[in-house]
């Protein structure tokens, strides 16, 4: 996490807070997953909807798919809710003509292990874009959400290697990271496991497990081989600590 200000901490401390609320109210209830979801995706778009006034309009329309060539990084409940999403959706992808599991087994080994920085170099489409249209738009991960652009120009010229800087939007990204690391801290606080994973090792590992929600549910790290680990977690552990003891 970068430095932000009081107020972004005592925003951190709020949401963290939120999270355990919901962490222990639903612990052992098959909504528990929902109900944190649906907290981290409604916060990010209420607080990013106050923290964009007066800010410029952002550039990304609906078919745009020039970004969805990037690693994205996912939380274990983001992970499980697009598992369940395609499992839900397997056979109606189908007869559309997409084998997902396909689809993602070939992606998957294509970019797995890949940094950020090789995976842009790659130029590997994202396995869930279809005839340009995203099929898992309504449970994509708080990472594509904040993935925002105020020029679809810059993104085309950038993807094609014309240029190399985008103008994206600081405070959708600035407010994933406070939201997403207080549902982090409160899944630790939890003895939930709480790291971050790439999406699609991540994905084939859900969906190949008999019962990898379950798993991790009773707090077996079940994704750990899919784990990025750009900033340890015995680091961000230290920080999240020290946010929440008010500590310099």
């Amino acid at each position: 996490m970068s430095q932000p200000d009081e107020g972004a901490l005592d925003f951190f401390r709020a949401m963290h807070e939120q999270f355990s609320q919901v962490l222990t109210a639903q612990r052992g209830n098959d909504t528990m997953l929902s109900a944190l979801l649906t907290l981290l995706f409604t916060s990010y778009e209420g607080s990013v909807e106050l923290q964009s006034e007066g800010l410029p309009e952002p550039d990304c329309t609906k078919g745009c798919a020039t970004c969805c060539s990037i690693r994205v990084v996912a939380t274990a409940p983001e992970v499980f809710l697009v598992a369940r999403y395609l499992q839900a959706t397997e056979v109606q992808l189908r007869d559309r003509g997409l084998d997902i599991r396909q689809r993602l087994a070939d992606a998957d080994e294509m970019t797995r292990n890949c940094s950020e920085e090789e995976r842009v170099a790659l130029r590997q489409r994202c396995p869930y874009i279809h005839k340009g249209a995203c099929v898992i738009y309504p449970v994509r991960p708080l990472a594509c959400r904040s993935h925002i652009s105020y020029s679809q120009k810059a993104c085309v010229d950038a993807a094609a290697g014309r240029v190399d800087e985008v103008p994206f939007s600081d405070v959708h990204m600035s407010v994933r990271s406070l939201v997403q690391n207080a549902m982090q801290s409160a899944l630790r606080s939890s003895n939930f496991p709480w790291a971050t994973y790439e999406l699609n090792h991540a994905l084939s590992i859900a969906l190949a497990h008999e019962d990898a929600e379950g798993a991790w549910l009773a707090s077996e790290d079940v994704l750990a081989a899919a784990q990025v680990a750009d900033v340890s977690s015995e680091n961000m552990a230290v920080t999240y600590d020290r946010i929440l003891s008010h500590s310099e």
